[in-house]
């Protein structure tokens, strides 16, 4: 193995997108909030370039690459201040087991869209009385004759309003044992009794939150992504690609707002020298650039394994890489408001609608605690409690 972590093309995948994040920013991103509008210019260029299907296969518009580069452009973009949260979604979860499990058909159909972004899908697990317990999702798909009847209800779902269909993690009786295991159904945004409903949020983001309520929406026998009796493999196919992803979107925002302060300590002067002289401010930052350094080498093997073909080291690296960097990220923006003190919460400076934001990584996809209860189980042989 190189003793370089990336390669010649990844550096220049890195400069490149950085380039283009640099052009739109962090004024672009307030302003479409504001406006409440969406991403489009940014999503349209960034698809323009490639960009937005890196990681999906080139015969069908891709790049052909994997998570190591999709993480790369998220990351970049988030350090420019205008990450693009469907990018996790789109392409990382639902382009990822559509190309790992769909039929030729739905290959056909969806990824040359989701690679040029001219489709968008969102995703669909989450329920009101289920949290990150999986086990006791109750959305259901019966079969009636050829088709699938789908019924039930999801929430926190992003995106929704844009997407032309939606990636639904719903449950299905085993014929032989009785018992639910999970499938999942492709959901266009027009099929009847397939409502929503707006969630409405103190975060302020240009990609909005929604619940999903499932009406006895009938689907044909084609909406089922993969295998029937494939259960856990296909939806952790999508949701290591979410917990990679979700790292870089929360390292690239750690690095936009610790860049804010860096800058600002290195130029502020109270006193005779700079306040980035002193060492009161001046450590805490170094410890900031320490952390998300880290996170993003365990966000970079997390990427490795999953694109090697090592689904069950991909799930503890990515779940680890998820874990430090959102911790990482909501330290580093701790950090830089207080850095900045009243200018912090301004918004000339952008940094405090980060407060909100940067503790998503802390929850979603799946909480910190729960990661603990992985590693706890999963990694160190503890017992479990639940």
């Amino acid at each position: 193995m190189s003793t370089v972590l990336e390669t010649e093309e990844h550096q220049a995948l890195r400069a490149a997108v950085a380039a283009l994040g640099k052009r739109y920013g962090r004024d672009y991103m307030t302003t479409v909030v504001r406006e409440g509008s969406h991403t489009h210019e940014l999503w349209a260029e960034a698809a323009k370039l490639g960009y937005l299907g890196v990681n999906l296969p080139e015969e069908y518009g891709g790049g052909g690459g994997g998570m190591a580069e999709l993480s790369i452009v998220l990351e970049e973009l988030g350090a420019a201040g205008s990450p693009l949260l469907m990018m996790i979604v789109s392409p990382a979860i639902c382009g990822t087991v559509i190309a790992r499990f769909g039929t030729d058909e739905q290959k056909r159909k969806w990824l040359p869209g989701l690679a040029d972004g001219s489709l968008t899908m969102a995703f669909g697990i989450t329920e009101p009385d289920a949290g990150s317990n999986s086990h006791r999702i109750t959305t259901t798909a019966r079969r009636e004759g050829a088709d699938w009847v789908l019924t039930g209800r999801k929430v926190f779902v992003s995106g929704v309003d844009m997407a032309d269909a939606t990636l639904i993690v719903g449950r299905t009786a085993d014929a032989r044992s009785g018992k639910l295991k999970p499938c999942l159904f492709i959901v266009p945004r027009n099929a009847p009794g397939f409502g929503r409903n707006r969630i409405e949020m103190e975060l302020h983001a240009p990609e909005k939150q929604f619940e999903l309520v499932l009406d006895d929406v009938r689907l044909p026998a084609d909406a089922l992504v993969g295998d029937e009796d494939a259960g856990l493999l296909q939806l952790f196919a999508g949701l290591n690609p979410e917990r990679i992803m979700t790292a870089a979107f929360a390292i690239g925002m750690g690095r936009f707002a610790l860049g804010r302060a860096v800058e600002y300590a290195r130029t502020r002067q109270v006193w005779k020298d700079p306040i980035g002289a002193h060492q009161a401010i001046a450590h805490p930052l170094a410890t900031a650039h320490i952390d998300l350094e880290l996170s993003r080498l365990m966000m970079q093997k997390a990427a490795r394994l999953y694109d090697d073909g090592d689904d069950a080291g991909a799930g503890e690296a990515a779940n680890m890489a998820k874990y430090a960097a959102g911790e990482a990220c909501v330290k580093a923006v701790d950090q830089a408001v207080h850095t900045l003190g009243g200018n912090g919460l301004t918004r000339e400076y952008g940094l405090a609608s980060l407060i909100t934001a940067s503790r998503v990584a802390r929850i979603a996809p799946v909480s910190r605690e729960m990661i603990l209860n992985y590693v706890s189980h999963q990694s160190l042989g503890l017992p479990k409690s639940y």
